[in-house]
């Protein structure tokens, strides 16, 4: 877990994913035949085929694309005011009633700084009935550094990254931590590739950018690798919790992988899904097939791009998704890990 712990702690937002990307050139050195960054920040790492025997066929290996997003989401300072006070805009989609009294990283030039963020106006003692409640919008929202303005306006620029600052734990079963969304791909990809010995196919592994603003980077890396297939891994909803019917929870944690059927951005590839469905079954790897009533993936993009292709999503069931607190039960990440290796083994 010290990979994934190193992950979920490392800013990297949509548009700002280097220091993510730096970290994970790092732990893949030897993994891959060749390491290149595109013009959009996506780090494309390619594996060549690995079989058991060698073989005589000048047949071109089938071309399989791995899409893992590094972003996640956050903010980025759009004003500084005379008192020294930060205004953000978001990057990515945020539930405001999580953004109270938050400790942030302000990422600038000159070093990291830490502030506080809270909706301006009264403290609670002070305010009227009116202003308890109200649910704050992110325009409302102001960091303050504890810096004078001076010092505050040499440092900070707009457009500086900011993150909130939260730990990583481990809880029962589970772990704990902001961004897993979707650095647990990352890992889930990374993890998977270690334990895969052999295998026929040509593997691109796409940590794309820009994924919670759009899915924009994986479109670009599909377009110019130009795989036969697709294959997004993410996060998903996993609403099994007090409050929610039944009939809405997506996924159910602890109860494995999820094969995304469908999304609002894409239907999975019916071959693909029976496919990882095989292979789980083959592995006795927990699965559960699941549909997403709202959102996407990098499935989509790779999808349409150029020709187009086959495509899926793997997706690791996540409860408290888009918070701070995002939670995974051990079970159901390593499900993904061991599912992923297990078909890209038989893919021929």
């Amino acid at each position: 877990m010290k990979l994934l712990e190193a992950l979920t702690q490392t800013p990297g937002i949509a548009g700002r994913e280097h220091r993510v990307r730096d970290l994970i050139q790092q732990e893949v050195k030897g993994l891959f035949d060749t390491l290149t960054t595109d013009a959009m920040g996506t780090l494309v790492a390619v594996r060549r085929p690995r079989p058991k025997r060698r073989s005589t066929s000048r047949s071109q290996p089938i071309k399989v694309m791995l899409a893992a997003h590094m972003d996640q989401i956050g903010f980025m300072v759009r004003h500084i005011d005379d008192k020294g006070f930060l205004r953000v805009n978001a990057v990515g989609g945020f539930d405001t009633r999580n953004l109270f009294a938050r400790l942030v990283t302000v990422c600038t030039d000159s070093g990291d700084l830490v502030g506080v963020l809270n909706p301006g106006g009264r403290p609670v003692h002070i305010a009227s009935e009116e202003d308890r409640r109200k649910v704050p919008e992110i325009g409302d929202l102001t960091i303050d550094l504890g810096l004078a303005a001076s010092v505050v306006k040499k440092r900070v620029k707009i457009g500086d990254m900011v993150v909130i600052r939260a730990p990583f734990h481990r809880v029962g079963r589970t772990v704990v931590a902001q961004a897993l969304d979707n650095r647990v791909a990352c890992w889930i990809v990374i993890r998977a590739l270690q334990q895969l010995k052999h295998h026929a196919c040509e593997i691109h592994c796409a940590f794309t950018v820009q994924e919670e603003v759009g899915c924009r980077g994986a479109g670009t890396a599909a377009f110019a690798s130009d795989p036969d297939i697709g294959i997004a891994i993410d996060t998903t909803l996993c609403v099994d919790t007090p409050g929610v019917p039944d009939e809405q929870s997506v996924t159910y944690q602890g109860k494995g992988a999820a094969l995304t059927v469908m999304d609002t951005a894409s239907i999975a590839d019916l071959g693909l899904l029976e496919a990882f469905e095989a292979a789980a079954r083959k592995g006795k790897i927990p699965h559960q097939r699941s549909i997403l009533p709202r959102g996407g993936t990098d499935a989509a993009t790779m999808q349409r791009a150029g020709a187009g292709r086959r495509t899926m999503t793997l997706s690791c069931p996540t409860r408290y998704i888009h918070t701070i607190t995002e939670m995974i039960h051990l079970d159901d990440l390593h499900a993904c890990r061991d599912l992923l290796s297990a078909y890209l083994a038989q893919v021929k």
